[in-house]
């Protein structure tokens, strides 16, 4: 699970969390009047925080043209009254050929998102269309062959369970369970593609709770059935979910935490509504889903998790915490502090990105920063594009590798070898390539695969 876990992060602009790699996204809303441009929220969260991958309730072609180049996965979302139409593959293919395709490869769109929370809705029309919408836009994504760089899901709350306490009674609610639930599991067990769920235990604490809803020392909660001791509410949540999946036999499928966020800001009676508690829950929700701890059902298991959300949105309706849900304010100061700012830049983007865009971060233990790219005497490194395909950079290996270069280090027992995966393996051949050759700029174009970075790709005993 860790070498495919710093394989999908390395697809995107990776991310550092306090030494590990983690998949944190956060949900970028637009509900307000008072946001920045979408160029500048791209490159403050490409440079100036170790967010890795946004989700979008929309399709908005200024925010895909904004994330252009930065390597950063984006998820968009189908509004819930195009489920309907989605239905025709030749709705699905223009909706493509209009709102996606214009955009990539330059934008790393890595999802789409049927609607939202679609069986809360009650609406029949939308749900009895949901499944079949996600399989004809999935066909029109084979017809246009991208069905392997963009998968197709949808999120749920957590009304989809009829019983969730203690965890291992989780079940979906009947009805919706054979008839909704089971033909989707079917479908994303056949694309791999991930089940995606909005816990909050926000919503499901109280006073008595708030300490197990935000992670923080408690007794826990015993649940009878497994024997087994839940210390926070989240585990509990994605166990419930995990059990219901269990009893259609989707147990192995991958679960993505779609969207979940603390307020600091809230109505005078509500609990916990303060900067210090929304810290504590996005800060350990951070350090927890990247711990590889898991659940007490799912051990061993990091999850790719989405906080919600990027901004205080002032013109969203609802009590006053739905508007004081960000983690940073319109002027991208941050609202409380959790780590997820960096001390400082560390990709190469240029200033008018062209066709090789070049975002790259260091993975752990890097090396200082490196002197201004003006001063020309820094040093430079020679590593993948995000969103290269296996295919491309096996055949870079195969070629820096067959003229007799040094692959040692990337062999079995290598101080580079893990993590075994193709794309760690390519980022170090070609290197060696760029290196040997001159270190000059057409050493690392590799048919337009690789870039330069002047952050240290080197990590360990593996050294560059």
């Amino acid at each position: 699970m860790a070498s495919t876990l710093f394989f999908l992060l390395l697809l995107a602009s990776a991310a550092i969390f306090q030494g590990v790699y983690g998949a944190i996204g956060v949900n970028y809303g637009t509900v307000a009047d008072n946001l920045p441009p979408p160029d500048r929220v791209a490159q403050f969260l490409l440079q100036s925080t170790i967010i890795n991958r946004v989700r979008l309730f929309d399709y908005n072609p200024d925010i895909l043209h904004a994330f252009a180049h930065t390597g950063i996965a984006v998820t968009i979302t189908v509004p819930n009254d195009q489920i309907p139409h989605l239905t025709k593959l030749s709705f699905a293919q223009q909706w493509l050929k209009t709102n996606v395709q214009p955009f990539v490869p330059a934008t790393n769109i890595v999802r789409i998102l049927m609607g939202n929370e679609v069986l809360s809705t009650a609406n029949k029309l939308f749900i009895s269309n949901l499944v079949p919408a996600i399989q004809t836009l999935h066909t029109a994504l084979v017809n246009a062959s991208l069905d392997r760089q963009i998968k197709v899901s949808t999120p749920h709350s957590l009304g989809i369970l009829t019983s969730s306490s203690p965890p291992s009674t989780g079940k979906f609610r009947q009805g919706y369970d054979t008839h909704v639930l089971k033909p989707l599991l079917s479908f994303l067990s056949d694309t791999k593609s991930p089940f995606m769920v909005n816990p909050y235990p926000f919503f499901g604490c109280s006073a008595e709770t708030l300490d197990y809803a935000l992670f923080r020392p408690n007794s826990g909660v015993f649940d009878e059935n497994t024997k087994l001791l839940y210390t926070n509410m989240l585990d509990a949540q994605m166990d419930a979910v995990f059990s219901a999946m269990k009893v259609l036999g989707y147990e192995d499928l991958e679960i993505v935490i779609a969207e979940t966020g603390w307020p600091s800001k809230g109505d005078p009676a509500q609990v916990g509504v303060d900067p210090k508690c929304a810290a504590d829950y996005n800060g350990n929700l951070m350090r927890h889903v990247t711990s590889s701890a898991g659940t007490p059902l799912m051990p061993n298991r990091t999850f790719e998790a989405y906080i919600f959300a990027l901004f205080n949105e002032n013109l969203k309706p609802g009590p006053i915490c739905e508007r004081n849900f960000g983690l940073f304010r319109p002027d991208m100061t941050p609202v409380y502090n959790i780590d997820i700012l960096r001390s400082t830049a560390s990709s190469s983007v240029p200033e008018k990105p062209g066709p090789s865009p070049g975002p790259f971060v260091a993975p752990p233990n890097p090396s200082p920063p490196s002197p201004s790219p003006r001063d020309g005497k820094q040093k430079q490194w020679c590593v993948p594009k995000a969103g290269v395909d296996s295919e491309a950079l096996q055949r870079n290996i195969d070629y820096v590798c067959g003229l007799g270069l040094d692959c040692g280090p990337i062999q079995e027992g290598g101080p580079c070898f893990a993590p075994n995966t193709i794309r760690a393996h390519a980022a170090y051949a070609m290197n060696v390539y760029y290196q040997t050759m001159g270190r000059n700029d057409y050493d690392c174009d590799f048919a337009q695969t690789g870039t330069i970075t002047y952050a240290n790709p080197s990590y360990g005993r593996c050294k560059y």
